[in-house]
């Protein structure tokens, strides 16, 4: 018997399961993903669901009977171990351990915001620096209750992030597109949509880090400083303003670039004139982005206050590398509902095509 199944008292009674293998090996994943793990920890559980998932269940229940299950590809002893016990009806340890420590609420708050969010503007795949597959944040996204997604791959220019030139967010978009046909809605129109994003570099001058042509082929984009954070105040300034004012410009990112905590270390926050950015993003129908990843707070509570009392619009995105991430959007209602944001004005609560008109607004046609 594992030594996580007794305690002081004796053995732990075990527990019912009826959720299989697969689905035990995704949820262990995603609450590693949640709880910020190492990518390898996480890994492991992916790739034994991928492995598993086309095998007819009375070949897993009889591998897991007789021992064997070490010899499928990617099946280590941890993950063997929850098969096992998945395939036997009952709940898992690992999981059932992972479930206490992390499967409940994230944070106090912010409910009432995340139930009006209709999805999520901002999230990354392994096409670049992300480490899941496009369907799989598209399937998790599903699970979450989203109507939406937005796929947001970094641009050519962040190449620690492996950013996407054109040829290679071309085959993306193709891509995009096989799975919304695999995911096509009802006769009412109703169902999950992924939609067609980028997570742009904001240049220097304040260009964006993509062509034209590419960047009106897309649903949203979003636009980010990802270099030169500790430029002057006013070169900054003038960046930001011509990057908001570009028509392309539907979502300013994480826009002071801080770290507050995490595994990267912590980094101070861009200094720009605050005011006059949120002043243009109101101007060109902008939004600020309220970045609810936990290292990042941004923007700071005092310029998200001065952004809100500005009149912009906001979008509340987990900027998830990793499917279990998207569940991050709750720390940034919880944010928003602490401040009293008019859900109105957070434009991913918006429906689909409202939200995609909004959107192409202002490109060029």
């Amino acid at each position: 018997m594992a030594t996580d199944d007794v305690n002081a008292s004796g053995p732990v009674p075990e527990e019912p399961y009826d959720g299989g293998p697969v689905a035990a090996l995704r949820r262990i994943a995603f609450l590693l993903e949640r709880t910020r793990a190492e990518t390898y920890k996480v890994k492991a559980f992916r790739s034994a669901a991928a492995t598993i998932l086309p095998l007819d269940p009375d070949e897993v229940a009889g591998r897991a009977r007789a021992g064997t299950l070490r010899e499928l590809p990617g099946i280590g002893a941890s993950t063997a171990e929850v098969i096992a016990e998945a395939a036997a009806g009952r709940l898992p340890v690992r999981l059932a351990k992972l479930e206490r420590e992390s499967g409940g609420p994230l944070v106090d708050g912010g409910s009432r915001v995340r139930t009006a969010l209709r999805g999520d503007l901002h999230s990354h795949s392994d096409w670049s620096d992300g480490g899941s597959p496009i369907e799989e944040m598209a399937f998790t996204a599903i699970e979450l209750g989203h109507e939406y997604l937005v796929l947001t791959d970094h641009s050519p220019r962040l190449k620690v992030a492996n950013g996407l030139s054109v040829a290679r967010l071309t085959r993306q978009l193709a891509i995009v597109d096989a799975i919304n046909e695999h995911l096509s809605p009802g006769e009412d129109g109703a169902g999950f949509r992924l939609l067609k994003g980028i997570e742009v570099d904001i240049l220097d001058d304040g260009a964006l880090d993509q062509t034209d042509e590419m960047l009106a082929r897309l649903d949203l984009r979003v636009a980010s400083v990802h270099s030169k954070l500790a430029m002057d105040r006013a070169p900054m300034t003038k960046r930001m303003v011509a990057a908001v004012a570009n028509p392309f410009t539907n979502v300013l990112g994480h826009c002071t670039g801080r770290l507050v905590t995490g595994n990267r270390g912590t980094r101070k926050q861009s200094e720009f004139d605050a005011r006059t950015v949120f002043e243009a993003c109101v101007e060109h129908e902008v939004a600020v982005e309220i970045n609810a990843r936990p290292e990042r707070r941004d923007p700071p509570t005092r310029l998200l206050e001065l952004a809100i009392e500005t009149g912009c619009l906001f979008s509340i995105d987990s900027d998830a590398h990793a499917p279990g991430q998207l569940d991050f959007q709750v720390y940034g209602c919880a944010r928003a509902e602490a401040l009293g944001l008019d859900p109105e004005r957070i434009v991913n609560t918006w429906p689909a095509d409202r939200l995609l008109a909004w959107a192409g607004a202002k490109i060029p046609r």
